[in-house]
Parts: structure tokens; sequence; C-alpha cells
């Protein structure tokens, strides 16, 4: 009951501020790229340190990094090049969030951490890659349970608490997310039953916004590709 009143209190305040950012006509790109540049500063903080600073700065982050899809939609002004664009940044974001780490641990000659950043930033770009891959060869490739907001989240805690863990779940996680997504892809392709098939979330509602824009490029792909084997079969016309 309490976290459902949060839950709804926070959704109130959210509305609020895109209704402001829309009446405004700010440009949803502009806010995925500040998004960005909050990230840039996330990274500062880990490098130097502070982490308690970088939750702060990260939980600001995550903030632009959901209104500017709402935005977009509250304003009609969800564009191809718009879910591209925040699709990108994200991408951008992790990385360089988790290069400050690794300038952290190097200060700190922990070379065992730096190494095992590098295998949570190998586990986060690959999870996003599997799904936009295997797509173009089947409808859905939406299994695991670690992505991009799980990890965010999981950072705050980190920041706030203790980063040292956090990390080891992020790793060891993310990588078997791809493992999955791997698994889950050969099954559906060869079409034998495997065990890991299993429930995907469910369909993201049409039009559902930015949010989603993985999932819409990645269609755009798959279109693209049909589009392409049809021309390919269609009979040469001699002149």
């Amino acid at each position: 009951m309490i976290s459902q009143k949060i839950g709804e209190g926070a959704q109130i305040i959210l509305r609020v501020i895109v209704k402001i950012l829309a009446v405004l006509h700010i440009n949803p790109n502009h806010l995925t790229f500040l998004g960005f540049v909050m990230s840039i500063a996330t990274a500062y903080a880990f490098a130097r340190g502070r982490f308690g600073a970088a939750g702060v700065i990260l939980i600001i982050a995550g903030l632009f990094d959901m209104v500017d899809g709402m935005v977009a939609r509250k304003a009609n002004s969800e564009t191809p090049f718009g879910a591209f664009f925040d699709s990108v940044m994200d991408r951008y974001s992790d990385l360089i969030m988790y290069l400050g780490l690794i300038i952290w641990y190097g200060q700190q000659d922990r070379m065992n951490y730096v190494v095992l950043v590098g295998v949570v930033m190998m586990g986060s770009v690959l999870t996003s890659y599997t799904r936009a891959r295997a797509e173009s060869l089947i409808p859905r490739c939406k299994v695991g349970f670690l992505e991009r907001p799980e990890r965010i989240v999981l950072l705050i805690i980190g920041s706030f608490y203790y980063m040292d863990p956090v990390l080891w779940v992020i790793a060891i996680f993310s990588n078997w997310t791809v493992v999955h997504r791997i698994l889950y892809t050969r099954a559906q392709t060869t079409g034998r039953p495997s065990w890991v098939i299993a429930h995907q979330a469910p369909q993201e509602e049409e039009g559902a916004g930015r949010e989603n824009s993985e999932s819409r490029i990645q269609n755009s792909e798959v279109s693209n590709r049909a589009a392409t084997v049809r021309k390919r079969q269609e009979p040469e016309v001699s002149t």
C-alpha cells in the first residue's frame, strides 16, 4: 500500500514535469543530450571517489532519461531519429559512467576491480546488441532480467552503500542475460524445444514511446532486410 502510494505520487510529479516541458516546447533530443551530460558528471564523481554525489547525479540523469520519451509523446514529436539518438546516447552514458569507475579503481591500485568493471561494460553493451541482432532474425528477444533500468538502479544503490558487491551482481547477471538471449535465439531459429524458451515481458503498447526506441530501430532493420530479400527474389525484366 505504501509503495503503491509512493509510485502514484511519483507519477503525478512526472506528469507535471512533462506537461511543463511540453508547454515550453523543449526538444526531447535536448533532454536526451542533457541526460548524457549528466552521465559525464556522474563519471567524474566516480573517478574522484565521490560516490554519494555520483548517486544523486545518477538519479537526476535517470529522470531525464525517463521524461524525454514522455515529452516526445506529449508533444507528438516522436521521430525515428529521436529513437535512434536516444539509444546511442544510452550506450555512451553507460560506458562513460563505467569509465569513471575504472579510473577510481585504477587510482586505488585495485586491478581486479578494473577488470571486473571491464566485464560489466561488456555485459552492458552486449545485452542491447544481442537483442538488436536477434530481432533481425526472430520477432522478439526480450528474455533476461538485467537490462539498463535494473543496472542503473543497482548503480544508484552501490553509490549510496557499497559499490563492490553491486559490480559483481551486474557483471554476472548482465552477462547471463546475454547468454540467455543467445540460447533463446538458437532455440527459436533452429525450432528445437529448449529449457531456455521462457515467457517474455508483455508486449509494449503500440506507440509506447522512446523508451522502446531500440525495439523500433530493430523492427525497422527487419523490415529493410525483408524488403532487400524480396527485391533480390523479383525476376529481372529484360529490356
